[in-house]
């Protein structure tokens, strides 16, 4: 059973971005895989901000990456690129600490004008840390996000079945050719 962990770069606590994460992480978990969530605003602000390495949040989120056999990855778009408390984090983890593992990259905003975030913003930096495959991402409007009197998420019919299908992919990628960092040609 492929573990994942589910990183939300959000620092509201009413993040849309982590309540449709944690929506995510639902089916992926129906399909079998343990999700590990992570709210990266729940980690100690003056570590990320001083990049104490030593501090035990930090060691502990780094040692949830290092576990996971597929990291999910989502963010809000603030000025056409992804959250500065993702890359806070991002910054804190080991060059190479997506090596051999499956990342699917997810962005929401409130205008798409925001949608190639994902691609030219994102995608690069998670390139860089080695990932054996990095899924197709896909960009959500927060208009197509509605929170449910429950706290749960409801998402715009057209925009969750393609991120049903998404995270179809990913949960697919893990168990193929790229789940041991082996690249099918």
């Amino acid at each position: 059973m492929p573990t994942i962990l589910s990183i939300s770069g959000s620092p509201s606590p009413t993040s849309r971005t982590a309540r449709l994460l944690r929506g995510l992480d639902s089916r992926l978990t129906a399909q079998g895989h343990q999700v590990i969530p992570l709210d990266v605003r729940t980690l100690p602000a003056e570590a990320l901000l001083h990049a104490d390495f030593g501090h035990p949040e930090i060691v502990r989120a780094t040692e949830l990456v290092a576990r996971a056999d597929g990291v999910v990855i989502g963010t809000p778009v603030y000025k056409a690129a992804y959250s500065g408390l993702l890359k806070s984090l991002l910054d804190l983890l080991p060059q190479f600490a997506l090596e051999g593992k499956t990342v699917l990259p997810l962005a929401t905003g409130g205008s798409t004008a925001h949608v190639l975030a994902i691609d030219y913003g994102l995608r690069p930096v998670l390139a860089s840390m080695g990932p054996a495959h990095i899924t197709p991402g896909w960009f959500v409007l927060d208009k197509h996000i509605e929170v449910g009197k429950d706290g749960g998420v409801v998402v715009d019919p057209t925009t969750r079945e393609a991120l049903e299908r998404l995270v179809d992919q990913f949960s697919a990628a893990l168990s193929g050719p790229y789940s041991a960092g082996v690249v099918a040609a």
